[in-house]
């Protein structure tokens, strides 16, 4: 039986200009360092366009763009104010996409939220808000991507260009450890990241026949660049917690690679499901924790 991927030269992840050479991707969260690493990403390997979303307008990825342009030219980054937990928003998004490209290939959902650590620190206004956005977005992008990541297009003339010969499309949903852990920060974190787990598999059977496919990425503790003199304990500005939670030695003794991961590292797995390195994946849960929910059951989220 031929391989799914090799009948199409163009999305051979063995092509010498980039294993995402003409694709065209959404990545939100892109204030975020782990959003802002899966962009880089990207466009390291070859991406016609990343759309990175923020939440709202005032939420600058202007020097993320312009670092950008220096080190890969001939990828398009269009900053794009998002609400990834409205429909109308979402709806808007892939219109637009649609309308200046011709094709969609690759959604990643990238804009989680932390919550507070505790139960008595929980309203139920700040779960509301940690589904709509752990959950609800990835939701909105397994109900509406799809059909636009199904439809062909000829080659466009634009750097990177390339044709869409084939239906393809990948969603990735950045999550935590905490989509099957709980324990690993409060209630609002733990739930919706199991709801967003549960996006996942619900939508393998969702995205039958449709030649796209979802995967979740869990990871775990990762070193953003905050410590906890700045950090809001509440948790509602915040997608990960410092690394610092956990100290260096603790980190050796509790993680396999004796270390905090870094954005970078999640983002290379977003690069892999991406690409047609990882065409029989669907439904998958990457956990990208160094080994530390092996060797313990509850970890330091994130």
């Amino acid at each position: 039986m031929p391989d799914p991927i090799d009948n199409s030269s163009h999305f051979s992840p063995y092509r010498s200009d980039g294993k995402l050479y003409g694709f065209v991707c959404v990545v939100t969260g892109t204030t975020q360092p782990i959003g802002q690493a899966i962009v880089k990403e990207l466009a390291a390997h070859g991406a016609a366009c990343v759309y990175a979303c923020t939440r709202t307008a005032s939420e600058d990825t202007s020097s993320l763009a312009s670092s950008l342009a220096e080190t890969h030219p001939n990828t398009k980054i269009i900053p794009y104010p998002l609400i990834a937990a409205d429909e109308q928003s979402t709806l808007s998004l892939v219109d637009d996409v649609l309308n200046a490209w011709g094709r969609l290939d690759v959604w990643v959902c990238s804009a989680g939220l932390l919550g507070p650590p505790s139960i008595e620190m929980t309203t139920p206004s700040d779960l509301q808000n940690c589904f709509e956005a752990n959950s609800l977005a990835p939701f909105f992008a397994l109900k509406y991507a799809p059909a636009a990541m199904e439809k062909l297009a000829s080659k466009g003339n634009y750097p990177n260009a390339a044709p869409k010969d084939q239906k393809y499309g990948s969603i990735i949903v950045a999550s935590s450890v905490a989509s099957t852990y709980g324990g690993c920060w409060g209630p609002c974190y733990t739930m919706s990241s199991h709801a967003a787990l549960g996006v996942v598999q619900a939508g393998v059977a969702v995205l039958k026949g449709s030649g796209v496919r979802i995967n979740c990425i869990s990871p775990g503790q990762i070193d953003v660049g905050i410590d906890l003199k700045g950090f809001d304990m509440r948790g509602m500005k915040s997608q990960l917690p410092p690394a610092s939670l956990q100290s260096a030695e603790s980190q050796k003794k509790h993680i396999g690679l004796e270390r905090a991961g870094m954005p970078t590292e999640v983002a290379r797995v977003a690069g892999f499901l991406a690409s047609g390195f990882s065409s029989y994946m669907t439904g998958s849960n990457m956990v990208v924790d160094g080994g530390a929910s092996v060797m313990m059951p509850l970890t330091v989220p994130i």
